[in-house]
């Protein structure tokens, strides 16, 4: 059931879901990346489901099974906000218990990123040439948001299930990398030496936190439900990717099922939101 917080303006785009965590206290931020910060791949979901489809549907059991696109866009979904190596771990099992033979997961992962840098390459170029305003492909608000925190004297981290060389070159393409004083961090080939729980360990044990003293925006079930695990606030950002403007309804539900405190649109009430998780207002 969602709360409502009598002192947050009664037009404010900001859902407050639960508020049984203390404010004022945070110190360090921890920010997902894709949807989040970032649009530049807006659309991944259109690359890696039907390219998941494409292989289940070449095994024996799979030909002819009803639903596949619907159940393979489940697991997919779920998976979001971990690494890529997970959904194609994920892949393989599945081919494998339709009676399969299946490739390696890090071979559907390089297939699904070469296939999806085909979508996105001409926005990456064109950021960097300078054609395109990086604006275009951010988050409305985040810029504004990272600003404010930095001010703040709160240290920003960047956490990404995408790939860490890609996530470096679009950070800097959208000229958002130098907001990221606590690190910028992404997915290995060796997976098993990042996720995003390890990220936020390892900020509570540098910085000395305690869990209030910590906060995560982020578009994907994993940041959410690691943050909360810790005791610090979780925004979700129920962005709508393809308009940059109002609430995704599927995104907003998975949120809230996955602990967020908070729910936003994007950060255009930046200001107001800092100053609620400041116990401003």
């Amino acid at each position: 059931m969602v709360a409502t917080c009598a002192r947050l303006p009664e037009s404010a785009a900001i859902e407050v879901v639960r508020d049984d965590v203390p404010r004022g206290r945070v110190r360090a931020a921890l920010f997902d990346f894709d949807g989040t910060v970032s649009l530049v791949r807006t659309g991944w979901q259109d690359v890696m489901v039907p390219m998941f489809v494409e292989v289940l549907a070449a095994t024996p059991a799979g030909r002819d099974e009803p639903g596949l696109a619907e159940s393979v866009g489940e697991w997919v979904y779920t998976l979001t906000g971990k690494q890529t190596i997970h959904q194609t771990i994920r892949l393989a099992e599945e081919v494998t218990r339709r009676g399969g033979v299946a490739a390696d997961p890090l071979v559907y992962k390089h297939e699904y990123l070469d296939r999806l840098w085909t979508r996105v390459a001409h926005r990456v170029e064109a950021l960097e040439s300078g054609v395109r305003d990086p604006e275009d492909l951010l988050v409305p608000g985040v810029r504004d948001l990272l600003a404010n925190l930095r001010a703040r004297g709160i240290t920003c981290c960047l956490a990404s299930g995408t790939d860490r060389d890609c996530v470096l070159r679009e950070a800097r393409a959208l000229r958002v990398d130098p907001y990221f004083d606590g690190g910028i961090g992404g997915a290995l080939d060796d997976w098993r030496s990042f996720s995003k729980a390890m990220v936020i360990d390892r900020l509570l044990a540098d910085l000395g936190l305690a869990g209030p003293e910590l906060v995560a925006f982020g578009d994907g079930f994993v940041e959410i439900e690691n943050t909360v695990a810790v005791g610090g606030l979780a925004v979700g950002a129920a962005t709508d990717e393809e308009r940059r403007c109002g609430l995704d309804a599927w995104k907003r539900a998975r949120l809230i099922r996955a602990g967020a405190h908070v729910i936003v649109p994007d950060f255009r009430e930046q200001e107001l939101l800092v100053a609620w998780l400041m116990n401003e207002v």
